[in-house]
């Protein structure tokens, strides 16, 4: 969640799939944040050279197991959803991936048709574009249904996305935790993106998406909150919520998430002792950190822009920070550099930019997986040690 006077009031409301619009007219590039003119045009020539199929797949995890994956709907009785009342309890659909036997189950689909319809139609896609709800359902994720489990007890990760951006952009941290032995909890947060599709099929609109009038963020965050508190409590009492939460170790826990996500986790950590580390991912936190809040391990990692370097506005908050903590920043990066979109932009033919998405995709696995392993599981990572040779876009602000 970038914060810049402006930035801040959107928290990251950058569009999640949508097209530019001349590239639009062509029907083959996928755009996020606005464009200078130059680079606009240079997306329209290629596409109108090219035109192509848009046919997207994430990187593939590198660890030792696969990724199983079962998406799993929840109610939570306790409270009405805040954002519409009047739809009953607040419902939730959450995606596990979990370490799997490899050759095991089948392809699972990115998201739901009705859910890429969400994503197409929020941002205007035209119907004869080549991105279709069909073929961005169908994106490889690398991540299989009904795979069979890896034995033992495994560290939970909870995974929490930016604002708009449906639970799906964090399939590629997801799945690479996974295949090192996590168990991951991506949570879609109701009428807070695109679309998720929840347990009667349906698939709600965005409610509080371009920020409404009288939106206080504060509140969305402590939603989030207490959206990922449940969602523990239902992983870690019995085997009613998800036939395979035998799975998770409920004594380690850990949580991350990217923009408005991060600043949750924060906010997750400082109400629920039970998360014992945490990840931000390039988001403010929301209220700021006060000493003793949060005693426990805790990543920030973000752009190398001005609000993220050391003496920004993460200094206070790191000054909070009570136990282990490290500080990162990736030269190159962007706000969406650290989930999926990117790399599904550059198969859609979008111009690249400084930092290649997959190498910011594989950064951000590297360093987050890096830091559960030292945290949840106790195996020394010298990667967190300091600079690394292999990773020279990786800087350490304290």
């Amino acid at each position: 969640m970038n914060t810049t006077s402006n930035r801040k009031r959107r928290i990251g409301a950058v569009a999640i799939l949508g097209l530019a619009a001349s590239v639009a007219a062509t029907g083959t590039g996928l755009a996020a944040t606005p464009l200078p003119s130059s680079v606009r045009a240079t997306a329209v020539t290629a596409a109108a050279a090219s035109p192509r199929s848009f046919q997207g797949a994430l990187p593939a995890p590198s660890g030792p197991y696969a990724a199983g994956e079962e998406v799993i709907h929840l109610t939570d009785e306790s409270r009405p959803d805040p954002w519409v009342p009047s739809s009953g309890p607040r419902q939730l659909t959450v995606t596990m991936v979990y370490p799997a036997v490899p050759g095991t189950g089948t392809p699972a689909p990115y998201m739901t048709l009705g859910e890429a319809a969400g994503v197409l139609q929020r941002q205007k896609v035209p119907t004869g574009s080549s991105i279709t709800p069909q073929n961005l359902a169908g994106v490889t994720t690398h991540a299989f249904d009904g795979a069979r489990p890896q034995h033992g007890k495994h560290p939970l990760v909870v995974l929490s996305p930016a604002y708009e951006n449906p639970r799906m952009m964090l399939t590629s941290l997801a799945t690479e935790l996974a295949s090192h032995g996590y168990v991951v909890a991506l949570v879609g947060h109701t009428y807070e993106d695109n679309g998720e599709t929840l347990a009667n099929g349906e698939t709600p609109a965005c409610v509080i998406c371009d920020a409404p009038p009288g939106l206080d963020f504060k509140a969305v965050i402590a939603s989030r909150a207490r959206d990922v508190s449940f969602v523990i409590d239902q992983l870690t009492h019995g085997n009613s919520a998800w036939r395979l939460a035998h799975l998770i170790d409920k004594h380690r826990i850990g949580m991350a998430g990217h923009s408005l996500g991060g600043a949750a986790t924060a906010a997750t950590m400082t109400a629920d002792p039970r998360v014992l580390a945490g990840v931000n991912m390039d988001g403010s936190f929301q209220p700021d950190l006060k000493p003793g809040q949060v005693n426990r391990p805790f990543l920030m990692l973000g752009v190398a822009a001005s609000n993220h370097l050391a003496g920004g506005e993460w200094e206070p908050d790191w000054a909070a920070l009570g136990g282990y903590k490290k500080w990162l920043t990736v030269t190159g990066a962007d706000h969406f550099g650290f989930a999926d979109l990117e790399v599904l932009q550059d198969e859609a033919g979008f111009p690249p930019r400084p930092l290649p998405a997959e190498r910011g995709v594989e950064i951000t696995r590297e360093y987050v997986t890096a830091f559960f392993d030292q945290t949840l599981k106790g195996i020394h990572r010298p990667l967190l040690d300091g600079p690394s040779p292999n990773n020279p876009e990786v800087l350490f602000q304290h």
